[in-house]
């Protein structure tokens, strides 16, 4: 066994080694403080965007619209994700990349629901805010590998 690894020369040797390692493989990487902000505010509009829809899902279901229960349970689980997600960007919380995740899935399922209805301006918006937002998640989850 090597002496030099118990004196702090050795330790010292031993975790830059580690550290140009870990730095290598992607373990260090962290999202800057624009990719948080950016990433924020674009949950915050999808859910603002999700939350218009969610109501106006409702509304059209409740006279017989079947085909949009779908988008309204979607618009309110992406709603919610989103704003946890924004949340947790804001704080640049240590759980945001697994929100975001989880956010972007929320997203492509609530945009492709609402991309059908192109004629209704709160499910179009809803469409559009879904894609920013999750491109803004996604590039999140990247910065962090």
């Amino acid at each position: 066994m090597n002496k030099q690894c118990g004196s702090p020369r050795g330790l010292v040797t031993f975790a830059g080694i580690a550290l140009m390692i870990l730095a290598s493989v992607g373990t260090l990487a962290s999202p800057t403080a624009a990719q948080y902000a950016k990433c924020a505010g674009a949950c915050a509009k999808c859910m603002a965007a999700c939350k218009t829809c969610n109501r106006h899902c409702a509304s059209m279901s409740k006279p017989g619209g079947k085909e949009h229960l779908a988008s309204l349970q979607l618009s309110a689980d992406c709603r919610d994700l989103c704003d946890v997600a924004a949340r947790l960007c804001s704080r640049k919380g240590p759980m945001t990349v697994e929100v975001c995740k989880a956010c972007l899935t929320a997203c492509a399922a609530c945009g492709k629901e609402c991309a059908k209805y192109p004629n209704m301006r709160p499910m179009s918006d809803c469409a559009k805010s879904c894609a920013a937002c999750g491109k803004a998640c996604q590039e999140m989850i990247d910065a962090s590998k």
